[in-house]
């Protein structure tokens, strides 16, 4: 049996610069996720979001720990895997003569691969057949960087994000048996997710925006007003 962990990473950023939020999550050895952590980048790109999900991992993980990444963004796997040697060489510097963006995590993502067995993999987001512990860390990031609030299996949060529904899906038939999920997915008509104060503005499910410093709960697999939330039947559409 090998010993390799299996884990996935994602960033996000609400505009881009905008909200950004981090996320990873790890899987046990059956492939179903074991833990997780997300975080707040304040206002950053989504390149930033994927780099810093992508450090925040490999610090999590023990020096001599093989490990496999399951990652969404091609700019961050290619710029630690393919391009990192040539800026080097450059002395930091792209082919095209310019500095190299996000230079320090880059440098302290380099410093946490030596001598590690690290495996990545690329896999398409927002796919229906697409891979579970991605969707994961994706809708973590997501959470993230509209909260701004951190989160994960250390903090305390006793459930896994449940991910969006891919945007590709087809309508489920009525007849087919529901898809697993969480306590706080499966919550009573009327119940609403416990509400936060939003740190940026934002747009409800319902069409209307809310602004910096409304009350915001979850709604489906968004956040919206918590009035919105607190009526919404159990099975209203996300």
């Amino acid at each position: 049996m090998s010993d390799r962990i299996i884990a996935a990473c994602d960033g996000a950023a609400k505009g881009n610069p905008g909200p950004a939020g981090w996320a990873w999550v790890i899987a046990d050895s059956a492939g179903r996720p074991e833990r997780w952590e997300s975080g707040a980048l304040g206002r950053a790109t989504n390149n930033v979001g994927e780099l810093t999900a992508l450090q925040r991992l490999l610090e999590a993980v023990l020096p001599g720990t093989s490990i496999e990444v399951r990652m969404d963004s091609q700019y961050a796997m290619k710029a630690v895997t393919q391009w990192l040697p040539a800026w080097k060489r450059n002395g930091w510097k792209t082919a095209a003569g310019k500095p190299v963006a996000n230079r320090e995590l880059v440098e302290s993502i380099d410093e946490l691969l030596t001598d590690r067995d690290v495996e990545f993999r690329y896999v398409p987001a927002h796919r229906e057949d697409g891979d579970h512990l991605n969707a994961i860390a994706d809708q973590a990031a997501s959470d993230a960087a509209v909260t701004q609030q951190a989160a994960g299996t250390a903090l305390g949060s006793e459930t896994i994000p449940v991910p969006a529904p891919a945007r590709s899906a087809p309508a489920r038939s009525k007849s087919a048996a529901p898809a697993k999920r969480t306590a706080a997915a499966t919550a009573a008509p009327g119940r609403a997710s416990r509400a936060i104060k939003a740190k940026f503005p934002g747009s409800c499910p319902c069409g209307k925006p809310y602004a910096a410093g409304d009350m915001i709960a979850k709604l489906g697999a968004r956040w919206g007003h918590a009035d919105c939330a607190a009526a919404a039947p159990a099975d209203a559409p996300a």
